[in-house]
């Protein structure tokens, strides 16, 4: 009888830590699901870019890109970032000699990070999908959920992202880039005069789960108000 118990017990154990497990991964599967949605919606604008070693996700207006590696190993420098054109910035009142070296390549801003050095294969040819669940299965910490827009994120470290809509038929932001601020200030940028970006407090959560709100820049897009992609 008591082995009966602590068996049925320990089923129970299993049980609810198997659905614990489960509900830990929610948000990765989720991201996966939009992202492929997102991806499929964009169509044409996103793009393999060889120079970088992976994808290219590009803005509507050209103006932002978002882009994540096909294999660690073999990226030079960031594994996902974003690359931004600088002129807004600059006609707003930034001082490019006033930026971290590494920021300002060419005409485009570049924020990202590295994620690690793994070397990657893939059962069959890579995609910007199989890439993406990359990013999921081997640095889960860097992929967010965005509770108040109801957005999928990539974290970029330093409080840059790149967001998605959990689900575009219900989400007039489909897509966002999401850029810190203050460098930008700090080199002298009126973040009031920045054309093509919203500069807004966006509601977050801070390390302790305390919900708070921080300066960004967005740069949104509505995804329903866009032509339908070639195939």
């Amino acid at each position: 009888m008591v082995k009966k118990i602590l068996l049925s017990a320990l089923s129970i154990a299993a049980i609810l830590g198997l659905t614990a497990c489960g509900k830990l991964d929610v948000i990765g599967d989720g991201s996966i699901k939009s992202f492929d949605a997102v991806v499929n919606r964009l169509g044409g604008q996103v793009t393999e870019d060889t120079g970088f070693g992976g994808w290219s996700l590009t803005a509507p207006d050209g103006a932002a890109s978002f882009l994540w590696s096909k294999d660690y190993s073999k990226t030079t420098s960031n594994d996902v970032q974003l690359a931004v054109k600088a002129q807004p910035f600059i006609a707003a009142g930034l001082d490019v000699d006033k930026l971290p070296q590494g920021i300002l390549v060419g005409d485009e801003l570049i924020l990202g990070t590295e994620l690690g050095d793994d070397a990657i294969t893939y059962s069959g040819e890579a995609t910007p999908l199989s890439s993406y669940e990359q990013i999921v299965k081997l640095y889960r910490y860097n992929i967010s959920y965005h509770t108040a827009l109801d957005h999928y994120g990539v974290e970029l470290s330093g409080g840059n992202m790149f967001e998605w809509a959990k689900d575009m038929k219900t989400n007039d932001k489909d897509i966002v880039f999401v850029l810190a601020p203050d460098i930008l200030i700090e080199a002298g940028v009126d973040p009031s005069k920045v054309d093509g970006w919203v500069f807004a407090q966006v509601e977050t959560m801070d390390h302790s789960g305390k919900k708070v709100k921080v300066g960004k820049f967005l740069k949104p897009f509505d995804l329903d108000g866009q032509p339908e992609p070639s195939r």
